[in-house]
């Protein structure tokens, strides 16, 4: 992923039926692949789209606690100010609960439950605070504790949650919600205070202390409610198991669960998961500030892919798990030890035909005509936001001040119509501040007959919303961050029907991308905005109508429909790249163990860093383990065996940590000198070679180290490597690709290597590390070491062999044994007749290997999912290490003999 440049902005129409049809298509073809998908899709959300009030408990005794303030998940009734929600006749007979559907996030559910025609669907969500059947002095209805539910109570709540049917779903289609019901302290912890007082400020680039009350406390931290979140995120993930079947799709939803998809692939190792964000993510300087960062993006790495609102926060994304936890990004996403993420970005849409039909209520009508009349004569601009400091209401006040003063025509002919509704995080000072600014600018512009702003600060009902955005001449919505912003899609909707009016839309909104025919701006850039509302109030109607036009046909085709399918097609789409159906399976530590019991002769062939040591930083600071060192010892003890490293380390410091080991041999350098057991000369490839090649290498890694601050360089005797780990992250992965690209086209083809006199000509090779560039001779590999030890102990019948990165899978595809009755036949290999080549009338003939395939334990150390070329894996260095004291017969703990 290059992180560099941003793709072009595709707003071309999207057919919903050629989706759908693409995502029967690729199913088909996952299947047929070999990959299990059931056909169900499991959601998972912070809030089911219900809420629940329990008429009725089985639990004697039952207290309610005191009424806590109402939260308003949205700023518009779900009901038109001439209606209200139907209720039950008298004379029925009462359920132990009644349900109903939740105010807010209409979009997304509609989104979720369109997929339903396809695939059968689950919602797991919080149930949220469950509600008594009273109300206290305020008519608000009194809050029952979670703890005050019985078991039936819960079954009940459970089954007639699963009957619920919501009036806007489609009667032919069931989405099953699923609740999931937390203690009330933990649930309010979670949310309240983790993810609305540290995550959702720091997403919207403002942090803590800037917003959250409690700030001023001398005891605040940011972690003081971290552990609700965790147990949240927790309790999630063991719901979903509940009704998890293999080949289910898993998708969950937004910041406050970004755990859950780590605490899946724990219980679950194969387990489809997608994680989508619906907030913007914020640079790595600022997401870096958080305390608990590496586990939020360790949490979120668990899934197959994460998805986001726009390539720029899928890119601050990337930059953060480099920069936070220094992990390797690949052209297919970015790899956590052999699991490889996938990333991606889709903006959500509307429900368009929702919206068409909510604007033929018939109290709208009345309501515009009279707005219109109201404010015959003069320009009505119109702005709906919450009352948060993100959504930029101060600073859109401020610049229509600054309309007024920098184009005084306007002034007595151009009216503000600003509706703030209460947000979970309005504070007193943002509300006093705006009123403030209200009345200041009502002062100086105003007058008796002229009142230029009109604020309300109230939810208002659906017909009022829609009839203001009907009668606007212009739209202004401004946030200073924000992820989908639906008023601004509603807008264009609406105004399809009256004055196609022009929107000023701000630059940083998840679904700018899409409406590029808005007018945007830099909230922040008063000057601009102020011009950019002077330029829509005039602008002419036939630009109206284009704009207008290209807007209306992205917004009604880029549905929440359209944004619910892609995710299912994106998902299918990394699955098959990523090659689920084939996961390297577990070591089978049993079947090993008797294996290794049978042989007579057993060889040992283990790559060092990130397979018997964890890769470090700092290489000088990879020292063998106690454990490590005992398990080596005991194994090249017994003369049945021959334990080998295999490493790209040079022969001193394979000397300096492990030389004391008697009986045991070693290959340094990738290969290129190699040291028998009970020896004390190393071998060396390169001898016979022309090596003169290293010095042009060595001075393009020179200018390169120049100007990457933080790499250097380390010259072998066989190889030369340019290190990175030390640089900034982006900053050296970069600079390693224009250095490899360097290397590969303009040095490689150009310089042979030749060995002794013409009996062998080869090139070098360049091979990208962990966080290293190597280049070495092409004949030079850890496969041609492996190759040698076979062909001079053919005997062997047991081989384990383990190894972590791209240069030990040399070694296992020379123990991929050909097809072919035993037996095996082998030909002497290069790295036998290279340093033999003295010995000019030494013949080297075929040798019969005793081994079978069974008999070989090729071993990848990292995920099942990682691309190897070994029948088997384990997930860390400690998992190989604990295997070779399960093979030696030694207690973990237990020291070696004495030498």
């Amino acid at each position: 992923m290059d992180s560099f440049h941003e793709p072009r902005r595709v707003t071309e129409p999207i057919k919903l039926e050629d989706l759908t049809a693409d995502v029967l298509a690729h199913t088909a073809e996952c299947q047929a692949k070999g990959i299990p998908l059931s056909g169900r899709i499991i959601h998972v959300a912070h809030y089911l789209p219900i809420t629940a009030t329990l008429l009725e408990s089985s639990h004697p005794g039952i207290l309610s606690p005191p009424a806590t303030p109402p939260q308003q998940l949205t700023d518009i009734s779900p009901f038109p100010s001439t209606t209200a929600p139907d209720h039950p006749p008298e004379d029925c007979p009462k359920p132990k609960w009644s349900i109903s559907g939740r105010q807010g996030h209409a979009t997304i559910i509609s989104g979720i439950r369109s997929l339903s025609a396809t695939h059968e669907q689950f919602i797991v969500g919080w149930t949220g605070d469950i509600e008594g059947p009273n109300t206290n002095s305020a008519g608000e209805k009194v809050k029952i504790p979670s703890t005050a539910l019985s078991e039936e109570d819960k079954a009940a709540l459970e089954e007639e949650i699963a009957n619920f049917k919501s009036e806007d779903e489609d009667p032919k289609t069931k989405t099953t919600c699923v609740p999931l019901v937390l203690d009330d302290k933990v649930a309010h912890g979670h949310y309240d205070m983790y993810c609305k007082q540290t995550l959702w400020p720091l997403f919207h680039y403002l942090l803590w202390q800037d917003v959250s009350p409690t700030s001023l406390s001398a005891s605040f931290s940011a972690d003081e409610y971290w552990a609700p979140y965790e147990q949240v995120n927790t309790a999630f993930a063991r719901r979903i198991l509940d009704i998890y079947r293999p080949g289910d799709l898993i998708w969950v939803h937004d910041y406050h669960l970004l755990l859950v998809p780590k605490l899946l692939r724990l219980l679950v190792p194969d387990v489809y998961v997608g994680l989508f964000v619906h907030t913007p993510w914020p640079s790595s300087e600022v997401f870096r500030c958080l305390p608990r960062r590496k586990e939020i993006l360790d949490g979120m790495l668990g899934a197959n892919l994460v998805c986001f609102q726009t390539y720029s926060y899928s890119r601050h994304f990337t930059s953060s798990c480099v920069r936070v936890c220094g992990y390797e990004v690949t052209p297919r996403g970015i790899d956590v030890q052999g699991h490889v993420t996938a990333v991606m970005h889709t903006p959500v849409g509307v429900d368009a035909d929702r919206v068409l039909r909510d604007l033929s209520l018939p109290g709208i009508q009345p309501k515009l005509q009279s707005l219109l009349k109201l404010y015959a004569g003069k320009k009505i601009i119109i702005g709906r936001d919450k009352l948060d400091v993100v959504k930029g209401v101060v600073q859109k006040l401020r610049a229509f001040a600054k309309l007024l003063r920098d184009y005084p025509e306007w002034i007595g002919r151009v009216v503000l119509i600003q509706v703030t509704s209460p947000a979970l995080s309005d504070t007193p000072k943002l509300e006093r501040q705006v009123s403030e600014l209200v009345s200041s600018i009502n002062g100086e512009f105003g007058s008796l007959d002229f009142i230029p702003v009109h604020h309300y600060h109230q939810t208002i009902k659906k017909d009022d919303f829609y009839a203001l955005l009907c009668a606007a001449d212009l739209g202004v919505i401004t946030p200073l961050r924000d992820g989908m912003n639906t008023t601004s899609m509603e807008f264009v909707i609406a105004q399809g029907k009256t004055k196609r009016s022009p929107l000023v839309l701000s630059e940083f909104m998840g679904i700018s991308s899409n409406m590029i025919e808005a007018l945007q701006i830099n909230p922040w850039n008063l000057d601009d905005v102020a011009a950019a509302m002077h330029r829509g109030l005039l602008m002419s109607p036939e630009e109206k109508e284009t704009r207008h036009a290209k807007l209306h046909s992205v917004i009604t085709t880029h549905t929440s429909q359209t944004w619910a399918m892609t995710l299912v097609k994106f998902l299918h789409s990394v699955l098959d790249a990523q090659g689920v159906a084939r996961q390297t399976p577990v070591l089978p530590t049993h079947h090993m163990l008797e294996r290794y019991a049978k042989a007579t002769k057993r060889l040992f062939l283990l790559d060092y860093d990130g397979t018997l040591s964890p890769i470090v930083k700092t290489p000088s600071m990879a020292v063998p383990s106690e454990d490590t060192l005992t398990a080596l010892t005991h194994l090249s003890a017994d003369p049945r065996n021959l334990v080998y490293i295999i490493s790209g380390r040079d022969g001193a410091f394979l000397e300096q940590h492990l030389g004391h080991i008697r009986g045991l041999g070693m290959s340094a350098e990738h290969g290129g000198f190699i040291r028998a057991p009970g020896s004390e000369q190393w071998i060396n490839f390169t001898e016979s070679m022309d090596m003169s090649w290293m010095s042009e290498v060595l001075d393009v890694f020179k200018y390169y180290t120049e100007r990457t601050t933080g790499s250097h360089i380390e010259v072998k005797k066989s190889s030369i490597t340019w290190h990175y780990r030390g640089a900034d992250p982006e900053w050296g992965q970069f600079q390693c690709r224009q250095c490899q690209d360097l290397l590969e086209n303009n040095l490689a083809h150009k310089r042979p290597i030749e060995g002794m006199a013409t009996y062998y000509m080869m090139y070098f090779i360049v091979l990208v590390g962990k966080k290293n560039l190597e280049v070495r001779p092409m004949a030079i590999n850890k496969g041609e070491i492996v190759k040698r030890i076979l062909y001079l102990n053919p005997d062997a019948e047991f081989v384990f062999c383990a190894g972590d990165d791209k240069t030990d899978e040399d070694m296992f595809r020379s123990l991929h044994l050909p097809d072919a009755p035993l037996p095996y036949t082998m030909d002497a290999p290069l790295s036998v007749s290279l340093v033999s080549m003295a010995e000019k009338t030494r013949e080297f003939p075929p040798v019969e290997l005793k081994l079978a395939p069974e008999d070989i334990f090729t071993t990848a150390v990292g995920h099942p999912s990682k691309r190897t070329l070994a029948k088997w894996h384990v997930t860390s260095p400690l998992e190989v290490v604990a295997e070779l004291l399960e093979l030696a017969g030694v207690a973990k703990g237990e020291e070696g003999p004495k030498l």
